[in-house]
């Protein structure tokens, strides 16, 4: 021991030097640790490669905090200046980046609740198209209008989902369904002769064939709900206009002839 003493005597900064290569060791070591750890998780719970990097990311700059605090204690500054510049960063990091926080907790619930999936036909908070891609931060809606619509996974939380997935029989098929309004010129047995001949046009050019029933009855019209059945989500952007159409024209065509 008095050999030691007498070395720390004659170099003190030594023990420095001892502490700086132990701080890094040990923060080293955790990060080595962790993020094998984190890599084995999300390997289990198939989460997307970007949560993957997220995380990771995270609990590196934690142990970097972390260990940049250890060695400016280390280096001799004051413990009540060590605080508040710490609380002080603490605070100016907190209030930056609370939305990007919100935004990375929202992220995970969604990844791990998975109301919907990358290739599901959705519609949320009034955007409705086929899911792209989920971050931690956004998820991202290829539109009808083929343009890409990016939304916040926190403000997703707070809105209505809806995910044309269907759920019963095959459950490779997406089930879109539309409303649409006719007055009374026809009887009821006309319009749906009508529309029964517009379903057949389709019944053979899709996996199932599409259906519809009457959800609504009025003074002045009646509401019929149309379901169309896809395997491939971007055939909704296409075939929902055209049967439209189609219907249209043969409710028009049918009321000249009446």
């Amino acid at each position: 021991m008095a050999f030691f003493d007498e070395i720390f005597a004659e170099y003190p900064y030594l023990i420095t030097v001892i502490w700086v290569i132990v701080v890094v060791a040990v923060a080293a070591v955790l990060e080595r640790l962790i993020t094998r750890w984190l890599r084995k998780f999300i390997k289990r719970t198939e989460m997307p490669p970007d949560v993957e990097n997220g995380l990771i990311l995270t609990t590196r700059l934690i142990i970097l905090i972390g260990a940049a605090v250890a060695l400016l204690n280390v280096g001799g500054v004051p413990a009540d200046i060590l605080v508040s510049f710490s609380a002080l960063g603490g605070a100016a990091v907190g209030f930056a980046s609370t939305r990007t926080v919100g935004n990375f907790i929202a992220g995970l619930y969604l990844l791990v609740t998975r109301p919907f999936r990358v290739g599901d036909y959705v519609r949320i908070d009034g955007i409705e198209g086929i899911v792209e891609e989920i971050t931690i931060n956004y998820a991202k809606i290829l539109t009808q209008a083929n343009t890409v619509v990016s939304i916040s996974t926190q403000r997703i939380l707070d809105k209505e989902i809806t995910n044309y997935r269907f759920r019963g029989g095959k459950s490779n098929l997406f089930c879109y369904g539309f409303e649409l309004n006719f007055d009374h010129s026809l009887p009821t047995e006309k319009l749906e002769e009508m529309l029964d001949n517009v379903i057949e046009c389709y019944a053979e050019k899709l996996p199932r064939k599409p259906e519809y029933q009457a959800t609504k009855l009025t003074r002045l019209d009646r509401t019929y709900m149309f379901y169309i059945y896809v395997e491939d989500p971007k055939d909704i952007f296409t075939l929902q206009p055209k049967m439209l159409k189609k219907i249209i024209q043969a409710w028009e065509k049918a009321k000249t002839q009446s």
